[in-house]
């Protein structure tokens, strides 16, 4: 008889019982999946990891962040202060000086984004592989 408790193709251990459960309950909350849409973003991440080296200028960010246009990094620059991972400071001068940085709790993001660049990088040839896999026994059908 197959335990209710496991997920189809999953088995738990002793460290792991609850998992699911809690996983389940993360992925039902509306503000979960709200913030998970804003740092699986494919521009927000970028700047973030920028934004992570040092503190930058509007232009300085945007030739950092390789094919973005101005209006992206606007819109992804807003989005980043309202959920208050990146502070605007406006600097009078002529003209005036503008910089973004991490805040407190953008730095404790840019933790978990570096682990999983980190681990991009380190299994590209597998995915690759593993694509190309794919996409070739899609192709024979």
């Amino acid at each position: 008889m197959i335990d209710p408790d496991l997920q189809e193709g999953t088995e738990t251990s002793a460290g792991h019982m609850g998992v699911t459960a809690a996983i389940e309950a993360i992925g039902a909350c509306p503000a979960v999946t709200d913030m998970m849409s804003r740092v699986g973003d494919k521009w927000s991440m970028q700047v973030v990891m920028k934004l992570g080296e040092e503190p930058r200028r509007f232009n300085e960010l945007r030739r950092a962040v390789e094919g973005i246009s101005q209006r992206m990094l606007t819109r992804t620059l807003r989005n980043l202060e309202r959920d208050g991972l990146v502070s605007r400071k406006v600097t009078p001068s002529v003209p005036p000086r503008v910089d973004y940085a991490l805040t407190p709790l953008g730095k404790s993001l840019w933790g978990p984004v570096t682990m999983l660049s980190r681990w991009v990088i380190d299994n590209r040839i597998e995915i690759e592989s593993a694509r190309a896999e794919y996409d070739a026994r899609a192709d024979a059908d």
